[in-house]
């Protein structure tokens, strides 16, 4: 079904919006970094670029965003260098639209001008990204939010890892300063869980002590907006609003996925109540098989925990290396498994996203359609041959 335009999320992108930009007192996390992390294609992007950043340039901040997925050739370093080196060239010309947007700073027809050569910003002899973000918001008299997409993968490798140590390094010069006319505000969105959610969790990361959320999926009213934009052109099949929600969610509360099936769904001449329902469980227990086969990849003992914790608690399942569960796993294997080779185990898994650490200990699936789709597999295949 085509779509002539955008379910907005002006509430949600308001909320996070005020507290980057006009903390509370219970704010102060966010200040040191505000991580937000989904599973994958719920619209997390989306929101980013039709929301959020639309909302912190609105109150007169510059947004800065970054997709370290937009060119693995590049490293993250480039990534994020060559952009904030795009936005101050547009913060160095003469009437450009970023110009426009900054609030109680009146340049006239002239661009802001930088003590340093923007072209060499991170080169050896050249300003640092600190120093960058120093002068921007000394200038332009504003807070600067720089977004990082997948900010994730900056933590797979050492380059990544360096460049999340500068940009706290940036963090802490820009918002430290007594005498600033702005700050740096760092958001990091990702769709692995765990990962990011380290990112502020451990001690060792840079970010420690700032701010994890959940990101809050698109729910009953955007499938209530697909609704009446179907209703008002003729000749679409629909099903009722209620079927329309539950199929939405059987698919994890992903927005495309919904409008893929209701495609499908039009070149059926069934009832639409009837039909829509199999075309979303279809959909989700194809998603959670192709996830399930890349996991295979692994082995069996693979296998052999992801069951345990799919079939466990809904709160996460601990005990994964007790002698009891390496007994089991022992006996399904047909081999010894001891607790060594089950915690490299699970830290692989955790890094390849098949599984969330909740705590020390505590996991879960990372996405709740491969856990569905392995215990239907399981209850087929635990039914009696007829």
């Amino acid at each position: 079904m085509a779509k002539s335009s955008y379910f907005r999320r002006p509430k949600y992108a308001e909320a996070i919006k005020n507290a980057l930009l006009n903390p509370g007192p219970l704010d102060a996390g966010i200040q040191s970094g505000l991580f937000l992390s989904g599973i994958r294609r719920v619209g997390k992007t989306t929101f980013i670029k039709q929301d959020l950043i639309p909302a912190i340039e609105a109150d007169g901040a510059i947004a800065i965003y970054v997709d370290l997925w937009a060119d693995r050739a590049k490293s993250n370093t480039d990534l994020v260098t060559e952009t904030v080196k795009a936005v101050a060239y547009q913060l160095a010309t003469p009437g450009s639209g970023i110009l426009g947007r900054l609030k109680g700073v009146n340049l006239g027809a002239a661009g802001l001008s930088f003590g340093f050569q923007i072209d060499s910003v991170g080169t050896k002899n050249g300003a640092t990204l600190g120093q960058v973000f120093q002068e921007i918001t000394d200038l332009a008299h504003t807070d600067v939010v720089l977004i990082i997409d997948e900010v994730q993968q900056a933590m797979a490798t050492d380059e990544g890892n360096n460049l999340l140590h500068a940009l706290k390094a940036g963090r802490d010069q820009v918002n430290l300063n007594p005498h600033r006319s702005g700050r740096l505000l760092i958001v990091g969105t990702g769709s692995h869980k765990s990962l990011v959610a380290d990112m502020t969790s451990r001690r060792t990361k840079p970010f420690a002590g700032a701010t994890y959320q959940d990101y809050a999926p698109l729910g009953d009213d955007f499938v209530e907006w697909v609704h009446q934009a179907m209703t008002a052109a003729p000749g679409y099949k629909i099903p009722d609003l209620a079927v329309l929600q539950e199929g939405f969610r059987i698919m994890g509360n992903r927005p495309e996925e919904l409008l893929q099936a209701v495609n499908v769904l039009q070149a059926h001449e069934h009832d639409p109540n009837v039909v829509f329902p199999i075309i979303c469980s279809t959909k989700a227990t194809t998603a959670g098989n192709t996830e399930i086969a890349n996991m295979e990849d692994l082995g069996e003992l693979a296998l052999v925990i992801f069951d345990k914790i799919a079939s466990g608690s809904p709160n996460g399942v601990k005990n994964l290396y007790s002698a009891d569960a390496l007994a089991e796993y022992s006996k399904v294997i047909g081999s010894p498994v001891d607790s060594g080779q089950v915690q490299s185990m699970t830290k692989r898994m955790v890094e390849l996203n098949f599984i969330q650490r909740l705590g020390h200990g505590t996991f879960i699936p990372a996405d709740p359609l491969v856990s569905k789709a392995w215990l239907a597999n399981k209850a087929l295949q635990a039914m009696p041959n007829p």
